[in-house]
């Protein structure tokens, strides 16, 4: 618990400021993230850091990440998405080229990660652009989340949500969890609005949000489980990796530009 608080500070005193600045600041933090979030993928399917593959892999999920106005010089065929496009045929090519070591199944575990990390971290960027009231929006869904989830899971819950994946979450703490974010990320739109979206509309938007938030929560957690490992990675020590600290994040943001909000 110690390490745990140590960790948790130490990274606030690093992100908090980020964010307020962002611009610059936050599209590098968002990139670094997601190389960092990439790599763990890799080393947990356990796949050299150092090769052909992983290097399309690297670039084509900066290409993701990265502001569109970062590659406004570039010509049309070039730029993302179809730039992505022929990043992931020349991930497919090299299984041709392999001899096996890297086949089909290897490409499209690749494939998806780079979709999964590259699409949450350049919302992320989205999010702080529109505003910063827009990324605390959805950094408070999924902490208020996570702390109601744990609370009322440890004095109400009974049910087993996921056991065959999470064994600690229940019915009651999920509940309680998306309650809590529901109630408390509408007051703070009230007082905070994001333009165009009234509040009734947020609570309900919210509360899709934190569900998913979850999902995104459950997502990461039978990957580790499917790769035997307890945690994405050691980066963060008493927290795990960046994947554990970013799974429901990386859920929650592209959706913000699903409703409108990005």
């Amino acid at each position: 618990m110690k390490q745990r608080i140590i960790t948790a500070i130490i990274a606030l005193i690093i992100f908090i400021p980020i964010i307020v600045a962002g611009g610059i600041w936050i599209d590098l933090a968002a990139i670094v993230l997601g190389l960092i979030a990439l790599a763990e993928i890799f080393i947990m399917k356990k796949r050299l850091l150092v090769s052909p593959e992983t290097l399309i892999a690297f670039i084509a999920v900066i290409a993701m990440i990265i502001p569109t106005s970062w590659l406004s010089f570039l010509p049309l065929w070039i730029k993302p998405p179809f730039a992505i496009y022929i990043l992931i045929m020349l991930l497919m090519l090299f299984t041709v080229f392999s001899k096996n070591k890297f086949n089909f199944d290897d490409a499209g575990v690749f494939t998806l990660a780079i979709l999964y990390i590259g699409f949450g971290f350049h919302y992320f960027i989205e999010a702080r652009m529109d505003g910063l009231v827009t990324l605390l929006y959805a950094l408070f869904i999924v902490w208020l989340t996570d702390s109601g989830a744990y609370f009322f899971g440890r004095a109400f819950g009974k049910h087993k949500l996921a056991p065959h994946i999470s064994p600690n979450k229940t019915w009651e703490g999920s509940i309680g969890g998306t309650a809590l974010a529901a109630i408390l990320c509408t007051l703070f739109v009230y007082f905070f609005p994001i333009d165009g979206i009234g509040t009734v509309s947020m609570f309900f938007i919210t509360i899709v949000l934190s569900i998913f938030g979850q999902f995104g929560d459950l997502v990461e957690s039978a990957l580790k489980r499917y790769y035997g490992v307890k945690d994405s990675g050691k980066i963060l020590p008493g927290h795990g990796g960046i994947l554990d600290r970013f799974d429901s994040l990386l859920f929650v943001l592209p959706l913000l530009h699903l409703f409108g909000i990005v």
